[in-house]
């Protein structure tokens, strides 16, 4: 089974996007795919529409949507962010 790409929608001075970043890189994620919203506005309509939230990040493994920092750091405190990363389906 492949790594689920890694898709998140961020700006250039999120912290919080610098520390989902962090977190994915120290769980293995070698490639994340950065879609800078503050150099795209369309890119922003596009996350909005996507997500129905207006914060940064917004990240999406595979076709799950995770949602931001807090989100992310609570489904590894869970124990699911390593098996969605694996490719496993979300419990």
């Amino acid at each position: 089974m492949s790594t689920p790409q890694v898709v998140m929608y961020s700006t250039g001075v999120c912290p919080y996007c610098m520390r989902a970043e962090q977190l994915l890189r120290a769980r293995g994620v070698t490639e994340i795919e950065k879609i800078r919203i503050d150099l795209d506005p369309a890119r922003r309509d596009e996350m909005i529409a996507r997500t129905s939230r207006r914060t940064v990040p917004q990240i999406f493994i595979g076709d799950t949507h995770v949602g931001g920092f807090d989100d992310l750091a609570a489904l590894d405190q869970a124990g699911k962010l390593a098996p969605l990363l694996a490719g496993e389906s979300p419990a």
